[in-house]
Parts: C-alpha cells; sequence; structure tokens
C-alpha cells in the first residue's frame, strides 16, 4: 500500500523529470537555460492537461492545444517553436524514464509535465 510520503516522492520525482524534459525542449529549441522556468512550465502544463483531459470525445485534443499554449506563453517563439518544445521533452522524457526505469525499476510512476509519458 502506497503511503502518502511514498506518493508525494514519486510525484516529485515524476515532476523533475517532466521538467528536465521540458527543460531539454526549451534549450533545444529556444537556447533557453532556466531549469526552474522548465519545472513551472511542466507543472503548469500538466494542471491545463487536467483540467482539458476528460472533456468527452475532443478532450485529448484540447489537452494538448492547451499544453502546447502554456509552453507558447512561457517560452519565446510562436506555435510552432512551442510544439517542437513539448515533442522534444516527450522525447527527453521517455529516454529518461526507460534509463531510470532500466538502472531502478518501480522509481518512476508517471511523469507530470510531459503529457503521453
Amino acid at each position: 500500500m502506497a503511503t502518502i510520503t511514498s506518493s508525494v516522492v514519486l510525484f516529485v520525482i515524476g515532476l523533475l523529470v517532466g521538467g528536465f524534459g521540458v527543460y531539454v525542449g526549451a534549450r533545444f529549441i529556444t537556447g533557453t537555460d532556466d531549469y526552474t522556468r522548465a519545472l513551472v512550465t511542466a507543472a503548469v502544463g500538466a494542471l491545463a492537461w487536467a483540467v482539458f483531459s476528460w472533456v468527452p470525445v475532443v478532450g485529448g485534443l484540447l489537452a494538448l492545444v492547451a499544453y502546447v499554449w502554456v509552453i507558447k506563453w512561457r517560452y519565446a517563439g510562436g506555435w510552432v517553436n512551442a510544439a517542437l518544445i513539448a515533442l522534444v521533452a516527450w522525447i527527453a522524457t521517455v529516454v529518461v524514464v526507460f534509463v531510470l526505469s532500466a538502472v531502478a525499476p518501480g522509481l518512476v510512476g508517471d511523469v507530470v509535465g510531459v503529457p503521453g509519458v
């Protein structure tokens, strides 16, 4: 049975991994070098995803647009840059989760701030 402490630890690890993904995407696409900004973006993006993803039929699309909008709002550039940051963030996060799962199974649960990971 999961305790509150373990749930909080998994949430924090997931947020750190999600923030790292956004950081890599933003660094690669816009050259922005600010991990704190990436963490906040990941947290706000996760909140936007949670708000819109439950809508029937179009929830996934609305959530994705909201997530990319959050990135667009937080970083320089337009919709294309924001979508590219999200794509690079997703790829980087998948790689990190794969490596962490191989090294320490069960360490990473749901990643916060990067949809679909």
